[in-house]
């Protein structure tokens, strides 16, 4: 049976890192049944304060934060046969600059880190995907381990 998904995607993630700054991406992929993908897909640096232009809050080493990720508004139908796909990432570039994971100001010198990056899941830190499915309840599904 096709699935329908018409509306706003989000990712709320619960992220922790041992850099100051680094970002997250996901992409929501429809698999057809010969293998071929289509995506779309959001990004968020860590040290962006949701709903705050401009303002940032660096990471402590390690400390869960959450942090929510605009897939952008959407209409696709996912039909029978096909997949979907979630893939979360630290970088898409070259969609996306890289970021140096430093906490740096972008392209104020050239020092870059290697992030180490964890995504959590467990009841107090339920990381997910929110899918407006149309002709179904608000679908709101936990990403798998």
């Amino acid at each position: 049976m096709p699935l329908e998904v018409t509306g706003r995607i989000t990712a709320r993630l619960y992220v922790s890192s041992d850099c100051p700054d680094t970002d997250f991406t996901v992409k929501l992929t429809d698999v057809y049944p010969d293998g071929r993908s289509d995506a779309g897909d959001g990004w968020h640096p860590a040290s962006a304060v949701p709903g705050v232009v401009r303002k940032r809050e660096l990471l402590e080493p390690d400390e869960v934060v959450e942090i929510p990720v605009d897939l952008w508004s959407t209409s696709l139908v996912f039909n029978t046969g096909h997949r979907l796909r979630i893939a979360i990432s630290s970088s898409n570039s070259p969609r996306f600059d890289p970021n140096p994971n430093t906490g740096h100001a972008f392209r104020t010198d050239r020092e870059q880190r290697v992030a180490t990056n964890m995504i959590h899941f467990s009841d107090k830190h339920p990381s997910h995907i929110v899918l407006p499915c149309i002709g179904e309840p608000a679908l709101r599904t936990s990403i798998p381990p």
